[in-house]
């Protein structure tokens, strides 16, 4: 029974685990393969209900070279190829002239069925060589975030994304074919039961939902048509467990075809790499120190009297005027940079600086993609009273996308920081599904501070934001706006005419499963954030609610 098991076990690493190595191999026992294929773990996409979609996969194929010397009729050998597969006819005629050169490539990526009717022909001087290459199979779907494969040097390795990020796990070393079988019994054993299961060799899977992340690509899509912003952004995140449904940036690029991209810039991830000051999204978090603290309450009230003077420099709101007094509540609805900086004040810098590094702002969310950026925060620890005031609305501290949805969400959490992160699990060669699990971050908030905030925000998005047109009727909605000045590089101060555009929600707001952030830099034709993102974050919302059948809450 023993041996009858052993071999049971032996017959499906064979005939299913390494299947497709060993027809590889078949397959080069009478054709050359080429020198730099490779083999490499998938990454994966999750459909709702767990189903797994290819988002990154090897795919096999051929390679069509010549040797120039055995080629009599160049004309009639490309004829001959050409009606087979579509390739390069100058770059063929080139090396067909290399006289004395042993091998010249001539064409890439050759389907089986193409290389079959080659081979059958017999041409003299023409090599098939077996290939592999990455493929993505939903094209510019996720690019950010999945990255691609590329040279560095004379090695290919993920250089973008999660090609990159995990290239350890991707990257497959030996043959993967004979091993002693009960060597491989124990060892798939030992990767199953291993407390790292990132450590070990295989697919990726994410959190990432393609039907999610198409409607959050059209969204920017839209916002990119009528604003026309130099960069815009977007994510969606389940604000308990840290999971990133949904993660995209405009200008975009397909990693199929990454060569032909000219600004290689664009293939950075502007929500990870990249700092900006948001503006007034930052009010919520301030008020929720606030709250939490017990200096105010959504009734403390304050004289708004416009402007403010801190360290002989003017803190206005965003026109000037004043309002006189003014709860706390109508700070959030009306976006006051003199009540947010009010509540500082209330506050105190020291404990609202703890504060700000207790959201984790300033520092690295440990996001499973590369390049991240720590925000730049040393405006609250150099202790000048305007720069308390103005972090407190969000201007004269950068942070990045990621880093500020990982606060906001906090706020959705309980009050707990959550750990964003894209990749849920890796899939072992042996069919083994291995959970990721990062750990929950340290509570920053009071759960019923939060409970409070969140009634407020809830305020704001019903009664405030476009004269509460966008309420919704079954489902509660916290949410706020940010318009941010953009700084001259080199200190110069704030450019008159160019903003950044912000928006967070999450929903339902008491039990919330999603938090979405949008942005877009430097729009056009519309001067606030509700005008630009407000619309385009509620057909987001309505979207995953009807998708994921989001029970009503109100």
């Amino acid at each position: 029974m023993l041996v009858a098991l052993l071999l049971v076990v032996r017959l499906y690493f064979v005939q299913v685990v390494h299947s497709g190595d060993y027809q590889k191999r078949a397959v080069a026992q009478y054709m050359e393969p080429a020198p730099d294929t490779e083999a490499r773990g998938d990454i994966l996409f999750t459909q709702k209900g767990g189903v797994l979609v290819a988002a990154a996969v090897m795919q096999s194929g051929w390679r069509i070279a010549i040797v120039p010397d055995d080629i009599e009729d160049a004309q009639a050998v490309y004829t001959k190829l050409a009606a087979a597969t579509d390739f390069d006819k100058a770059r063929f005629f080139a090396a067909a002239a290399k006289k004395n050169d042993p091998y010249e490539e001539v064409a890439f990526y050759v389907a089986d069925s193409a290389a079959a009717k080659i081979r059958a022909q017999k041409i003299p001087g023409v090599i098939l060589v077996g290939d592999q290459w990455r493929s993505y199979p939903a094209g510019a779907l996720a690019a950010h975030t999945i990255g691609f494969v590329g040279y560095k040097g004379d090695t290919k390795v993920g250089v973008y994304g999660l090609e990159s990020y995990w290239q350890s796990t991707l990257a497959k070393t030996g043959s993967g074919l004979y091993v002693n079988p009960f060597a491989e019994i124990f060892t798939n054993v030992q990767s199953a039961l291993t407390s790292d299961p990132s450590a070990k060799q295989g697919s990726i899977v994410t959190a990432i939902d393609p039907g999610v992340q198409k409607e959050l690509e059209d969204t920017l899509d839209g916002v990119k048509a009528t604003y026309t912003p130099r960069l815009a952004g977007g994510i969606v995140m389940n604000p308990h467990t840290g999971e990133i449904v949904a993660m995209a940036a405009r200008p975009a690029f397909d990693p199929n075809t990454f060569s032909t991209v000219a600004d290689a810039s664009v293939f950075s991830n502007p929500l990870v790499e990249s700092v900006f000051e948001m503006g007034s999204i930052m009010k919520p978090l301030t008020m929720a120190v606030g709250i939490d603290t017990g200096v105010v309450t959504p009734n403390t009230t304050y004289n708004d009297t416009g402007c403010i003077e801190r360290s002989g420099k003017k803190i206005c709101n965003f026109d000037g005027k004043a309002r006189g007094v003014v709860s706390m509540q109508e700070v959030l609805n009306q976006s006051l940079n003199t009540g947010v900086s009010y509540v500082a004040d209330k506050i105190g810098h020291n404990v609202f600086g703890e504060y700000i590094h207790a959201y984790g702002l300033g520092q690295k969310t440990g996001i499973d993609l590369p390049n991240e950026a720590t925000g730049i925060i040393r405006a609250i620890d150099r202790g000048y009273d305007v720069d308390y005031a103005s972090a407190s609305f969000g201007q004269g501290i950068a942070v990045t996308p990621i880093e500020m949805t990982r606060a906001l969400a906090t706020l959705a959490n309980g009050g707990v920081l959550p750990s964003p992160h894209v990749a849920t699990a890796v899939k072992l060669d042996s069919g083994i599904k291995r959970s990721l699990a990062p750990a929950q971050g340290a509570r920053v908030l009071k759960a019923e501070s939060v409970d409070t905030v969140t009634s407020m925000l809830v305020k704001v998005y019903d009664n405030a934001l476009l004269k509460g047109i966008l309420k919704q009727e079954h489902y509660s909605i916290a949410a706020k706006t940010g318009t941010a000045q953009i700084a001259i590089p080199g200190g110069g101060g704030y450019y008159e005419d160019k903003f950044l555009h912000s928006f967070f929600g999450y929903f339902p707001a008491h039990d919330p499963k999603f938090i979405v952030f949008l942005f877009a830099v430097e729009p056009h034709g519309a001067e606030f954030a509700s005008a630009t993102l407000a619309k385009p974050f509620l057909g987001l919302a309505k979207y995953l609610i009807n998708y994921y059948d989001i029970p009503p809450d109100r």
